[in-house]
């Protein structure tokens, strides 16, 4: 296997809280570094070794009562695996794998090692109290008291994002909104909200020349990619989205651009404010131009680290974000973050999931036209918040222009675009095979996680205890989500 290091976001900061002389000198470094990585662009700097793919999977922590259990501290003392890592709350981790070069094998050795830390990591949670672990977008017996500042994991960053936030929105609580199968409204304290929602990140490091295109064609990717993967329908005892954790996530954290522009186009989480047109580095440029500075944490770092360009762009939170990362050799490179798929049901389903995007971000990114000339960007965000809402029953415009069901679009024509797009990577003819084959069979089945859930609900009654250990006993046997009984 070669050697790319690891890609994980979130660096630790010293302190959580800062005066005014601390952003100012954060925005002179920030300027200073967005300035150096235009002239990257300029230059032509990013590494060629392309492509390469990888993937962070956030997990729960849950108690032998389906509660979520606050003790990741002790489970990462226990595991001693830089590889996992804490996240936002106490009931969160995150495992990661090393990135792999994008061709051959490279699923089926992501598969593998992914399976292999999941299983180390189920035997250390056990030992702790009967802890279990689950991957699942939201958990669905988490309780709003859960989510609270004493289940927060000690990590000083986490501290500053929730000081941070609530300074900006003058300390209003944030409010929670959401329409669905059933109605929620409710008023919360801090930023733990976020914690509710877990995903699969899917990390692909491009070329500088292609990266536009294939930036373009994550974001017209995103809508028919939650669709296929839904697995969040449940927050709170009430059923909303297919995929709930959408809405969650952007107003867990409802701060926007300056000049107090949080409800407007310029949000922190969101789809983006339109697609790339001569390079990445307009991303860069917005974030420093309209999002102000969360985190001011100065380090005594070279300014080619871009220590304050990446730890500006990791408080602002682009369903596709593109990021700056670093060879072992220390050139530069462009990787691409999808986000908008949720954890699980199982790794098998995880690396199906994957296999589907690459494949299908290929074949769009190398297609004759472009694909974002063809679908204007406000379209691509309609269909992303529809197949958010509705999964395989929204209607979806695709680059024909015509309107249809995503179930008919990823059966007719996306699976086996994903197929061309493996072939042109190169991928193994047999693991192709065998995750779009995954895919297949969860669209026309129509048994996305989501769509599991609802079905048990509707068969057993309203218990979110009861589907939450339901669920976990067919996750613990580790087969696709399509062929789990009810």
């Amino acid at each position: 296997m070669l050697n790319y290091g690891v890609w994980r976001m979130g660096d630790e900061i010293s302190r959580s809280q800062f005066v005014d002389a601390d952003f100012e000198a954060f925005r002179e470094r920030l300027a200073a570094e967005t300035a150096l990585l235009g002239q990257w662009f300029e230059d032509k700097a990013f590494s060629t070794h392309v492509p390469v793919c990888g993937l962070e999977l956030e997990a729960w922590l849950i108690d032998p009562k389906a509660r979520p259990a606050a003790v990741n501290q002790a489970f990462l003392k226990a595991m001693d695996d830089p590889m996992v890592v804490a996240e936002l709350a106490q009931f969160n981790v995150e495992l990661n794998v090393h990135p792999q070069a994008l061709s051959g094998h490279a699923l089926s050795h992501l598969q593998e090692e992914l399976e292999s830390t999941w299983h180390k990591s189920e035997r250390v949670a056990d030992g702790i109290s009967g802890t279990r672990l689950m991957m699942v977008g939201i958990l669905p017996s988490v309780r709003q008291q859960d989510l609270s500042l004493e289940n927060m994991s000690d990590l000083e960053r986490y501290r500053a994002l929730n000081e941070q936030v609530l300074r900006i929105r003058d300390g209003k609580p944030l409010a929670l909104d959401i329409l669905g199968h059933e109605h929620l409204n409710v008023l919360h304290e801090d930023v733990m909200l976020e914690s509710a929602t877990t995903s699969l990140q899917l990390h692909l490091k491009v070329g500088q020349k292609q990266a536009v295109r294939y930036y373009n064609a994550a974001q017209i990717l995103s809508a028919p990619l939650v669709a296929a993967s839904a697995n969040s329908p449940c927050l709170f005892g009430k059923q909303l989205w297919e995929e709930t954790r959408i809405p969650l996530f952007e107003q867990s954290v409802e701060v926007g651009g300056f000049a107090g522009a949080s409800r407007g186009p310029v949000r922190r989480v969101s789809f983006g404010t339109g697609y790339a047109k001569e390079s990445l580095f307009e991303c860069f440029v917005e974030n420093q131009q309209h999002f102000p500075v969360l985190l001011p944490m100065c380090y005594e770092a070279p300014e080619a680290q871009l220590r304050h360009l990446r730890l500006h762009n990791g408080t602002i939170w682009r369903w596709n974000r593109p990021l700056i990362g670093f060879d072992d050799d220390g050139t530069p490179h462009l990787r691409i973050e999808q986000r908008v798929m949720p954890a699980g049901p199982t790794v098998v389903d995880s690396i199906a999931n994957a296999a589907f995007y690459y494949g299908l971000v290929e074949a769009l990114a190398r297609s004759d036209v472009a694909p974002e000339n063809q679908l204007p960007f406000a379209t691509a965000r309609d269909n992303f918040y529809a197949a958010a809402r509705d999964g395989l029953e929204a209607q979806i415009t695709w680059l024909d222009g015509r309107k249809g069901p995503a179930q008919s679009l990823l059966l007719d024509k996306l699976v086996p675009l994903a197929g061309y797009g493996l072939g042109l990577l190169g991928i193994d003819k047999a693991d192709c095979e065998r995750y779009l084959s995954i895919i297949k069979q969860r669209v026309k089945n129509a048994c996305t996680g989501a769509g599991w859930q609802r079905a048990w609900l509707a068969r057993h009654g309203h218990d979110m205890q009861a589907l939450t250990n339901a669920y976990y006993e067919r996750q613990k046997r580790g087969e696709p989500v399509h062929d789990w009984d009810n």
